[in-house]
């Protein structure tokens, strides 16, 4: 399989055209920290669908990156990637990462991003043949604890149908994807 790929350009779908990017969402609510996690938009695929088939969730769908602020309120959808594409794969695809340090918002993630560079905050896995070490340990709930809202924004996003289980084309979900962050930042 190749490298996840960022689609084309939407087509001049209204909504979907007024959805901001993630910098001049980043000027505008000027977080403390972003919540980062990913997500795969469920899709009914009729025919070949090798390109969007997730063996994690053995499904066909899209994976999309959620980009929240620290109480859970959804501030950047990234377009959609197909879904074998790894969480962190997307995230360096998007320059999230990249964005957010640039801007000096650090990021809070899940073990999905781990690798990501010292902006990423993640929780850290235990060594093989060891323990972790009692700060390590202590700080596994607490980071679970400020990661809490990300998860809130995606059963969010998630109340959305389209994302939960879509009967159109994968190649349609990156204009869809731009259309509800259009309609949540206008609410």
């Amino acid at each position: 399989m190749g490298a996840c790929q960022p689609p084309s350009p939407p087509e001049s779908n209204l909504l979907a055209g007024q959805a901001p990017g993630l910098l001049k969402v980043l000027r505008e609510t000027d977080p403390e920290y972003v919540l980062l996690d990913g997500t795969l938009a469920e899709s009914d695929r009729v025919g070949d669908g090798r390109a969007d088939y997730s063996h994690k969730h053995r499904r066909h769908g899209v994976n999309v990156q959620v980009v929240t602020d620290p109480v859970g309120k959804i501030l950047w959808i990234s377009p959609a990637l197909p879904g074998w594409c790894h969480d962190l794969t997307a995230a360096r695809t998007y320059r999230i990462i990249r964005i957010c340090e640039r801007h000096g918002v650090p990021i809070l993630a899940d073990r999905a991003y781990t690798g990501a560079g010292p902006w990423v905050t993640t929780v850290r896995r235990r060594p093989p043949n060891s323990q972790l070490t009692l700060t390590e340990q202590t700080a596994h709930p607490a980071l679970a604890t400020s990661r809490a809202p990300v998860e809130r924004g995606m059963a969010h996003l998630k109340f959305w149908r389209i994302f939960r289980r879509s009967r159109c084309s994968p190649n349609r979900m990156t204009s869809i994807a731009r259309a509800v962050l259009t309609l949540e930042w206008q609410r």
